[in-house]
């Protein structure tokens, strides 16, 4: 974008400065003649040691500028650079002294990005000295050693000319003992914005303040009825405690002119905190939640810090639009996630936030953007589309404003690429902050005075800054709003300012999107996956009684499997998709049918129980269960080889449904039992078992009949015997005396041994009763009153 600039309008030098310059030359001529003609080469660089010359690069004293204040002087202000110098080289530097240099005026935005890159190149053009006593000596500079500096110097001293961006340069100089004579031996370039009066067309500048996250929760809630979260760790909680990297972007974000873009899931996690909740520890095991505060704190500061401010609401999880649009398409159902993601949107934020969020927006990872994503982000709704200027480039001399359209209605909103990079990377240190914070502040100047229109800007850094990153980017957006030629405007209004015709408006095409980001980019495995989880859910939630219980933890979990943040941790986002798969894997196999071993049937019809046992804390309902008959021919179910019967459980609770059978021939017969759901898909493992028929035939029942005929037929003709022989022992001996007696224990005799000892038996249990010829003598011993021993059956 825009490497040239056009200053137009921009004042001369004044006379002073140039006389200056000029002087400065003069005086260096018999220097610069004396210098060439020193010999070749010295001892020193004989023997291999430094070169009086100066190398290429960074010098052998590292030089940081650790702040610099005010980052964008006026008239009447003081400019104070502080920092450090560190001899990187063997020998100790002597008499070595830190002087500010101030180059020309930085013409092109191309050319601050040069500078910026070779910011320590000794070998580049240095600026004039501020001359008089704005210099800070050093006896001795001992190697390995970092000497603090500071100087501080009035802004006429530095002989600013016109509007612009000037090249400030702090250099160490001195003297080493191969090389005894004073050189630079260390440099570090950063910029000075100089605009002291209010520009007449001011900038106006987007800045979008990013708060987002990675996925901290999955798909698992307690059993109870409030359905506890269950967190998969507490990092969470660290990055909004106190100097963490969430609770930074609010305090820092506070107060500044920034849009706030937000991931609801961010929102809905901390939400959880503030109530009662669980983490899952390394073991397997949860234990309590303890950052309620933490979490009630930081909701509190949010709020109070979007009150009045635009706030724009990313879908649900921050979906990976390029991911979904160059690899998940083509997946059943995938598009679905991104709109449910969406529809989310308005009550997670409004509820928890206060405020109603813009969801017009969509925001490709870093910009990027080519036909298929642009095609997907609009697909939720969206008709607005943040993309950055090094994806949308432009051929042109200037930077155009942000809004141009791209067809179909749908508006790109193109981020300025110079202004939205300077914050990445390592920004701890404060040398590197400083520099972020000149440069972004140099580029934004620059901007502003290529023309005289007013244009809107978008700035759109990184989607999770560190806490380094994020405080250079409060520390430059404080400066810049601080300074005289930018102002704050929200992103919907940068959305509908005025494009400019001569903008590219054709977006690329996708074999030109970066290598890099497509490398870091969900796969289609992983689109395959959500669709199959997202089967398993279908499949299970309409046998639910309370279904919002189960789909709703799942719908949110599989939002976040598409998540922006996943790339670059493609491993994490396995282990992730795989634990809400086997999770509900699990809870699906709550309900289920119990084992059953081999069934024995004796006789020809019977019935056999089959349970169902249900281990949710809800009940389900909708489900039929059919037992079929592999063999049919042997042994019926119902009337046929299958009967079902509908099933429905209450939570923590098993029923046996019974199903009657018929057996046609001995054997076994395989029988399986299987749950369906209404719609006729099979639910759960079926349960197949074995029935052992064991019919009873005609032959056997004729056999048992005479058995118990003849049982009959004798018990008959012993009572006859009995009858007789009572009758006549009541007649007397005299009676019998003619009848022919039979011996003693023969088959004709009535009194056997058996009918004897009982007689006996009886005769004495009933001492003192009058006898009752008529009474048939008991046939079973009496009863003993005594208590029955151990393992004796007693009749109850």
């Amino acid at each position: 974008m825009a490497d040239a600039a056009d200053f137009q309008g921009t004042s001369a030098s004044p006379a002073r400065r140039w006389l200056r310059r000029t002087g400065a030359l003069l005086a260096g001529a018999p220097l610069l003649a004396g210098l060439l003609q020193l010999p070749g080469a010295t001892p020193a660089d004989a023997a291999g040691q430094e070169s009086p010359q100066v190398a290429s690069g960074a010098g052998s004293v590292a030089v940081a500028v650790d702040s610099l204040t005010p980052s964008a002087p006026t008239e009447g202000d003081t400019v104070t650079v502080s920092g450090t110098v560190t001899n990187n080289g063997k020998q100790a530097v002597t008499d070595a002294h830190v002087d500010l240099r101030v180059g020309p005026r930085v013409e092109t935005r191309s050319s601050i990005d040069t500078l910026a890159r070779k910011s320590d190149d000794v070998q580049g053009l240095l600026g004039e000295e501020v001359s008089g006593k704005y210099t800070e000596k050093f006896p001795k500079l001992t190697p390995g050693v970092a000497e603090p500096f500071s100087i501080s110097v009035p802004v006429d001293e530095l002989d600013l000319g016109g509007d612009g961006v000037y090249q400030l340069g702090v250099t160490l100089s001195g003297e080493t003992s191969a090389q005894p004579w004073d050189r630079l031996l260390g440099i570090q370039r950063t910029f000075l914005p100089w605009q002291p009066e209010e520009a007449g067309t001011k900038t106006r500048t987007t800045f979008l303040w990013p708060l987002v996250s990675t996925s901290h929760m999955a798909a698992e809630t307690g059993s109870n009825e409030q359905q506890t979260p269950v967190f998969r760790d507490e990092e969470l909680a660290e990055e909004i405690s106190p100097g963490g990297r969430l609770e930074q972007m609010v305090s820092l974000g506070k107060g500044l002119g920034v849009t706030w873009v937000v991931d609801p899931d961010l929102l809905a996690s901390v939400d959880a905190m503030t109530r009662s909740y669980e983490v899952r520890a390394a073991d397997g095991t949860t234990v309590p939640g303890r950052n309620q505060e933490l979490a009630k704190k930081w909701l509190t500061e949010l709020q109070q810090a979007v009150a009045g401010k635009e706030v724009v609401a990313l879908p649900f999880g921050d979906p990976d639009l390029a991911s979904l649009a160059h690899n998940g398409t083509n997946v059943t159902g995938s598009l679905s996630h991104l709109k449910e993601a969406t529809d989310v949107v308005d009550d997670t934020v409004e509820t928890i936030l206060h405020v109603k969020p813009n969801t017009d927006f969509a925001w490709p990872a870093e910009g990027a953007v080519d036909p298929s994503i642009v095609k997907v982000a609009t697909s939720a709704g969206a008709d607005k589309v943040i993309a950055r200027g090094d994806s949308l480039q432009d051929n042109l001399s200037y930077t155009p404003s942000a809004a141009r359209p791209i067809g179909g209605g749908t508006t790109a909103v193109v981020a300025d690429a110079r202004m939205s990079t300077p914050f990445q990377g390592d920004l701890t240190k404060a040398s590197a902050s400083t520099l972020a914070v000149q440069r972004f502040l140099a580029q934004s100047l620059t901007l502003g005075l290529q023309t005289g229109k007013q244009r809107s800007v978008v700035v759109a850094p990184q989607r999770m800054p560190s806490v380094g990153q994020a405080q250079a980017m409060a520390e430059a957006l404080a400066a810049l709003e601080g300074g005289n030629w930018s102002e704050a405007q929200d992103l919907a209004d940068a959305a509908k300012a005025k494009p400019d015709p001569a903008a590219n408006t054709k977006v690329p095409p996708a074999s030109v999107y970066p290598r890099d980001l497509r490398k870091q980019e969900l796969p289609r495995a992983a689109f395959e996956q959500i669709a199959r989880t997202q089967g398993k859910l279908d499949k299970f939630k309409v046998i639910l009684t309370i279904q919002s219980r189960v789909v709703t933890p799942f719908g949110r979990a599989m939002n976040r499997e598409m998540s922006t943040s996943w790339r670059g941790r493609g491993v994490a986002a396995v282990g992730y998709r795989d634990d809400i798969e086997s999770y509900l894997d699990g809870i699906i196999d709550g309900v289920k049918l119990i084992q059953k071993t081999e069934t024995k049937l004796s006789g020809r019809s019977a019935t056999i129980p089959v349970t169902v046992q249900n281990n949710l804390v809800q009940g389900v309902e909708h489900l039929e269960l059919r037992l079929t008959s592999k063999n049919p021919t042997r042994l019926k179910i119902g009337d046929a080889s299958y009967e079902e019967q509908p099933v429905a459980v209450n939570g923590g609770h098993s029923q046996s449904v019974k199903f009657t059978t018929s057996a046609n021939a001995n054997g076994r017969a395989e029988v399986v039992a299987q749950l369906y759901t209404e719609d006729g898909r099979p639910y759960g493992d079926p349960v197949t078992f074995d029935v052992r028929v064991t019919e009873v035939t005609p032959t056997v029942m004729l056999v048992i009949g005479g058995g118990f005929l003849l049982l009959v037929l004798a018990g008959f003709r012993m009572y006859t015997q009995r009858k007789r022989a009572a009758a006549r022992e009541a007649a007397g001996p005299e009676e019998t005396a003619g009848e022919p007696q039979e011996p003693a224990g023969s088959p004709h005799d009535p009194h056997t041994a058996g009918d004897r000892l009982t007689e006996e038996s009886a005769a004495g249990s009933r001492a003192g009763a009058p006898e009752q010829p008529s009474d048939p003598a008991p046939d079973t011993a009496a009863e003993s009153a005594d208590p029955s021993g151990t393992g004796e059956r007693v009749d109850r």
